[in-house]
């Protein structure tokens, strides 16, 4: 597989969570959806020494201690088709969730769960990339090794927003397969999954993919530009707006409640700026097979 990242996805790595276990420092619960930009940051962030250590332990340390999706992550072989994308019954119509519309998808493969804060510790420190969550902190920094964060470093372009909805749409139904948040949003999180905030990578049951986490733990950023307004006509691999403001994000994160982010449905997406960070935020990649 091509190592072609520069060109398509790494200017995704440059963003890490300004968050210290799970919420923004002097922020209430917020799935996410309602803050679209981030403010600037000077000086060092109150989490950043602390979580600095865990990650370069273990991303430093001896790698026959790691687990093996903690230095690699499996590609999974997608077939493509044809697929139904969106719905004529919007839950959030202001969202743009419709209307339904068939779309075609050529063969491609994606990474089995989202990147992880280590793999992209590991990437830092193999290539020198200057991160900006280094220019803020100096140091790296947000939660254990095994959460989801925002960068990939191995393949080709970020998941298509039309591609992570023909993953989640064959997934398994049943009582938590996905970490959302249980009971009183924002008030109390009874965390009924085994979770009150990010949960590692690989904690929850696949899809019929074989994919973690396609819905709830943390949002995942697609190359699409934002865009509400859809057609119902047949589209071969569409690719979005060519320019914008937002990027997609979809899945929704751990904090997704029915009663206030309804968003960890299929059809269900939001957007936010390609400079934003949070605790709920990351992506997986996917690659052509060709290449």
């Amino acid at each position: 597989m091509a190592l072609s990242l520069w060109r398509s996805a790494l200017y995704l790595a440059v963003i890490c969570s300004p968050a210290v276990g799970g919420l923004e420092v002097g922020s209430g619960p917020d799935c996410g959806c309602s803050s679209l930009n981030r403010e600037s940051s000077e000086g060092k962030h109150p989490g950043c020494e602390s979580a600095a250590d865990k990650y370069s332990a273990a991303a430093n340390g001896n790698p026959t201690d790691l687990q093996e999706h903690d230095m690699l992550s499996k590609m999974v072989m997608l077939q493509g088709g044809w697929f139904l994308m969106g719905t004529d019954d919007p839950g959030i119509p202001q969202d743009g969730e419709g209307p339904q519309r068939r779309v075609w998808l050529d063969p491609f493969n994606i990474e089995e769960h989202e990147v992880t804060n280590l793999q992209f510790q590991r990437f830092s420190n193999k290539t020198g990339y200057i991160t900006e969550c280094y220019m803020i902190c100096s140091e790296f920094k947000n939660g254990l090794s095994g959460h989801g964060l925002v960068c990939c470093w191995r393949c080709s372009l970020v998941v298509t927003s039309e591609r992570s909805r023909l993953e989640t749409t064959r997934g398994s139904r049943g009582q938590h397969f996905a970490n959302l948040w249980q009971g009183d949003f924002p008030n109390h999180n009874t965390a009924e999954d085994g979770y009150s905030k990010a949960s590692p990578v690989m904690s929850f049951p696949a899809n019929g993919f074989g994919l973690y986490d396609m819905v709830g733990n943390a949002w995942e950023w697609t190359a699409d530009w934002w865009n509400v307004h859809h057609t119902r006509d047949e589209t071969r691999n569409p690719k979005g707006p060519e320019t914008g403001t937002d990027k997609v994000k979809k899945g929704g994160s751990y904090m997704c409640h029915k009663s206030y982010c309804y968003r960890y449905r299929c059809a269900a997406r939001s957007q936010n700026t390609p400079d934003s960070s949070a605790s709920n935020l990351g992506f997986r990649c996917a690659a052509d097979p060709k290449l």
